[in-house]
């Protein structure tokens, strides 16, 4: 797989199976691991003031997505994109 884009759409399936569009939102590399931020495509084209739901994906050797286990792995990740906005707000 390509180097993942900020702004790419991904289609993956949840745990029932049903497909959902989400929009790369963030792309980072902790400790030798790439992960990417995702928000479903259609909350990111709204045009709102309400929060949208972002979650974070590991994305494996192959370059699928993969869940992340722990939470203090979640908790990095989710630290890490902290910082990477802030850095972007700047």
């Amino acid at each position: 797989m390509s180097k993942i884009e900020i702004g790419e759409i991904f289609t993956i399936s949840d745990e029932n199976d049903d497909e959902q569009e989400v929009e790369v939102l963030g792309v980072m590399t902790i400790e030798g691991s790439e992960y990417v931020a995702v928000a479903f495509a259609d909350e990111v084209k709204q045009e709102t003031e309400e929060d949208i739901d972002i979650f974070f994906l590991k994305v494996d050797e192959d370059g699928d997505f993969t869940a992340i286990e722990s939470d203090e792995e979640f908790d990095k990740v989710s630290e890490a994109f902290d910082d990477m906005m802030e850095e972007d707000d700047e």
